[in-house]
């Protein structure tokens, strides 16, 4: 089977007050986690100022086992262990291949969805998206006068996707067919 690549959603509650701390803290530790092999990517989603405090952590390896390696490395518990003071709870975190993170149920005992609903659902996302958003980025992209390339238009118009994808339309849509996906 080819691989998928893993994800790995981190979630830290901060206690009131810490966060400068804890970003402080991210600072040093995102550098390290980019160097181990495999990294992809890493995003940290910032709680909303004197409303939440929980920060989310999305990293992405290529293998699992590479992901494994950090997560489970002497580097990233000594991390873990300097940032303990900061912490609510301690750290929580989930493993996921490919893009089982977009089908997280709500309760964490249900597994991911198998893959024919996952590649249904998604396919059936995508689609619409892929007609419309075009018709909405390309003439703000004109309005903004970026010349006309599709590498140009093709990278605005899929960040555009996969941004509403992952914070906007897939939490609401799996949580709308949630009796047939988790069947």
């Amino acid at each position: 089977m080819e691989n998928q690549g893993a994800t790995v959603v981190i979630s830290h509650q901060i206690k009131e007050g810490k966060q400068k701390q804890y970003e402080e803290w991210l600072e040093e530790v995102v550098p390290i986690c980019r160097s181990y092999k495999g990294n992809m990517d890493l995003q940290i989603v910032k709680p909303i100022p004197n409303l939440t405090f929980t920060y989310t952590v999305i990293i992405r390896f290529d293998t699992v086992e590479n992901l494994k390696f950090w997560m489970e490395s002497d580097t990233r518990k000594n991390l873990i262990e300097k940032a303990k003071p900061f912490f609510v709870i301690g750290d929580q975190y989930f493993i996921k291949s490919g893009l089982d993170f977009l089908f997280l149920p709500e309760q964490g005992n249900q597994k991911a969805p198998v893959r024919w609903k996952q590649y249904l659902v998604t396919w059936s996302a995508i689609f619409p998206l892929s007609i419309f958003i075009p018709l909405i980025v390309l003439p703000v992209l004109n309005t903004l006068h970026f010349p006309e390339n599709r590498f140009v238009n093709s990278f605005f118009i899929s960040g555009t996707v996969v941004f509403i994808m992952v914070y906007w339309l897939m939490p609401r849509y799996t949580k709308l067919i949630k009796k047939w996906l988790y069947k």
